[in-house]
């Protein structure tokens, strides 16, 4: 960051205290059990999400979990 921020004196209206919404370092830590499971997909698919996950310098295997959980999230409440 190049350009430097340039303070000046003047009123900053009305201020309010923000209550503290950060939760503590150890509900930070989501420990979710996970079941190793195999699955034969589309070559296609796979090829996709490798694509994406590339693209984003993310895990596809992350990306495919993601996705399944999404939809069993969403499945589940409206049931």
């Amino acid at each position: 960051m190049k350009t430097k921020i340039k303070y000046t004196d003047e009123p900053m209206g009305e201020l309010s205290v923000v209550k503290d919404f950060v939760p503590p370092p150890d509900k930070l830590i989501l420990k979710e059990e996970n079941v190793k499971v195999t699955i034969a997909l589309k070559k296609d698919s796979i090829d996709f999400f490798k694509r994406e996950a590339k693209k984003h310098n993310t895990s596809y295997q992350k990306m495919i979990r993601q996705v399944i959980d999404w939809y069993a999230s969403h499945y589940e409440k409206s049931a």
